[in-house]
C-alpha cells in the first residue's frame, strides 16, 4: 500500500523538479553573464556609450574584444564628437574595423583630434587611412603641428649635405631643413617622406646649377627656397610643403677647375704621345733612308765591278782599239 501511494507522488513531483533545475540553469546563465560582462556593460552603460548586453555577448562569440570596442566608444561619447548617426561611429561599425585588422583606439582618437583642431575627418576616412598602413594620429598631429624634415635625411642616408656645382665649377656643400604638414585628402596613394626629400634634394641642386656664380647663392640663399617651392614640390604627395630653410651652406672644391686641369693633363699627355709617335715614325724613317743609301752604294760597287768585265769583253771582240 505504501509503495503504491509513493509511486503517483513521484510521477507527480517530476514538472516541478524539471522547472526547478531549469530555474538553475538560467540563474546560472545569468551569474555567468553577470560575472563576464556585467562590469563592462555597467561601466558602458554609466558612460552613455550606448552597448547593449547582447552586443557584449555577441563580440565574445565573434572573438571581439569587448574592452578595446567599449573603451573607444566611451572616447567618443566623452569627447562630444557628436552622436552615432552625424560620425558613424557605431558599435558595429567599430567591431568590423577591429576585425579588419585595424587600431581602433588610435582611429577614436585621431578623430578627436581632428575635432579638436576643426580638421574635417570622419569615421569612413580615418578607417581607411588606418587599413591603408598609415598612421592616422600621427598624421593628424602633423596637420596641426607641421614636422621638419632633413634634407638629406642622416636616418635614411649615409651623406650630410647635398653637393651642388654652381656654372663658375664652384661645388656649394648644402644642409636643408623641410617644414611640412600632413595633407588629409592625398594621405592615401600620396607619395610619403621619401619623396619629398628626393624631389626638394633635386630642386636645390637644379637651383645651385643654373646660378652663374656660387657667389650668388652664397650671397641670398633665400633664392633657392624660393625656386624650389615655385616648383610644387608637394604634389601628389601625402604632405603639403609649408617651408624650405637652407640651414647650412659651406664652399667645397673649385671642381671646374680641377677638370680643367685634369683636362689639360690629359691634352699634355695626348701630345706628349703624338709628339713621340712622330719621333719614332722620323727615326723609322731616318733609318728606311740609311738603308736605301747602302743599297744604291751596293749597286753602285756592283757597277763599278762591270766597268773592268765589260772593257776585257771589248777587247776580245776587237770593238776596244789603242787608239
Amino acid at each position: 500500500m505504501t509503495i503504491a501511494m509513493s509511486i503517483p507522488l513521484a510521477a507527480g513531483s517530476l514538472p516541478w523538479l524539471i522547472g526547478v533545475l531549469a530555474l538553475l540553469v538560467v540563474a546560472l546563465v545569468v551569474v555567468v553573464i553577470v560575472i563576464n560582462f556585467g562590469g563592462i556593460w555597467f561601466r558602458a552603460y554609466m558612460s552613455s556609450a550606448n552597448i547593449s548586453l547582447w552586443s557584449l555577448i555577441g563580440m565574445k562569440l565573434r572573438r571581439v574584444n569587448a574592452q578595446i570596442i567599449v573603451q573607444s566608444k566611451i572616447m567618443a561619447v566623452q569627447a562630444g564628437i557628436g552622436p552615432e548617426k552625424s560620425t558613424g561611429i557605431t558599435t558595429r561599425r567599430l567591431e568590423a574595423h577591429f576585425l579588419a585588422g585595424g587600431n581602433v583606439p588610435n582611429v577614436i582618437r585621431a578623430i578627436i583630434a581632428a575635432h579638436r583642431a576643426d580638421i574635417d575627418l570622419d569615421f569612413d576616412r580615418a578607417a581607411a587611412i588606418d587599413l591603408a598602413g598609415r598612421d592616422v594620429l600621427d598624421a593628424v598631429q602633423t596637420s596641426v603641428y607641421p614636422k621638419v624634415i632633413d634634407c638629406p635625411d642622416p636616418k635614411r642616408s649615409s651623406r650630410t649635405t647635398l653637393s651642388a656645382i654652381a656654372k663658375n665649377g664652384v661645388e656649394l656643400k648644402v644642409r636643408a631643413r623641410v617644414t611640412v604638414r600632413t595633407n588629409i585628402e592625398q594621405l592615401i596613394g600620396g607619395a610619403t617622406e621619401e619623396t619629398i626629400i628626393a624631389r626638394v634634394g633635386e630642386g636645390i641642386i637644379t637651383a645651385i646649377g643654373s646660378s652663374d656664380s656660387h657667389l650668388q647663392v652664397m650671397e641670398n640663399p633665400d633664392r633657392i627656397s624660393k625656386a624650389v617651392l615655385n616648383r610644387g614640390l608637394d604634389a601628389q604627395t601625402a604632405f603639403e610643403i609649408v617651408s624650405i630653410d637652407i640651414a647650412d651652406i659651406d664652399v667645397g672644391e673649385n671642381i671646374g677647375a680641377r677638370l680643367q686641369a685634369d683636362q689639360a693633363e690629359a691634352d699634355t699627355r695626348v701630345a706628349r704621345a703624338k709628339a713621340e709617335e712622330r719621333r719614332a715614325l722620323a727615326m723609322a724613317r731616318e733609318q728606311e733612308m740609311k738603308a736605301q743609301v747602302a743599297r744604291n752604294r751596293a749597286q753602285v760597287v756592283l757597277a763599278e765591278a762591270e766597268v773592268p768585265l765589260a772593257m776585257a769583253a771589248a777587247f776580245r771582240e776587237g770593238n776596244l782599239t789603242g787608239k
